[in-house]
């Protein structure tokens, strides 16, 4: 594929500054790229099967620019892990943080791609890469302000809801009764029934 041809499928979906980049990486170690639909449970995936001569990254196409090239450069990351090691090392064991950030380290030491208020805790977040960028609450928080499409980027954070009060999360409202690591302890004001719900859930105030 030309260069002109690839950069056409992905422009929109990065940062201008980052375009060449992206191609770089890819004409690197060519995969199979694939722009997929909205998957609730991941942003993007790598698939290795050794029965085929290239593999496959997808990544969703309802992602901001910023949140698609974060998670373009991850995946890209794995396949350059399973290239060199295939199935022997962890998913986003030491093999892939080390990647990651060799790979990521030209985008976040170029000011013309990420905005300053992205830059600063993604920058924090790659001294530890996390298995997924919105397992950090820090950076979601900000990659979340550029989701003009996401008709959630308006409600808060169950982070940012005070221990007692009541929210509302798909119809049923709730109180806050205890954060922990990365969930929070919570009570359904219509049952008392208590469940543990993502500290990153999107939610309304009651």
């Amino acid at each position: 594929m030309k260069k002109e041809e690839w950069i056409r499928n992905i422009q929109g979906r990065v940062p201008d500054a980052a375009l060449d980049y992206c191609f770089s990486l890819w004409e690197q170690k060519p995969f199979h790229f694939v722009i997929s639909r909205s998957r609730s449970s991941k942003l993007g995936d790598f698939r290795f099967r050794g029965d085929q001569p290239l593999q496959k990254i997808t990544i969703n196409h309802d992602l901001n620019p910023y949140q698609f090239l974060i998670t373009y450069i991850h995946e890209v990351a794995h396949h350059r892990v399973y290239a060199a090691h295939s199935i022997r090392c962890m998913p986003h064991g030491l093999e892939w943080k080390r990647i990651f950030q060799e790979l990521m380290f030209p985008m976040i030491d170029d000011k013309s791609v990420f905005p300053v208020d992205i830059l600063i805790p993604l920058r924090r977040h790659m001294l530890n890469p996390k298995a997924s960028s919105g397992a950090d609450l820090f950076l979601m928080k900000e990659l979340r302000k550029y989701d003009t499409q996401d008709p959630d980027r308006l409600k808060t954070l169950l982070s940012d809801v005070k221990l007692g009060e009541k929210f509302e999360l798909k119809q049923r409202v709730f109180q806050k009764l205890e954060s922990r690591r990365t969930r929070v302890l919570c009570m359904e004001v219509a049952t008392g029934k208590k469940f543990l719900i993502s500290s990153h859930a999107a939610v309304t105030n009651k």
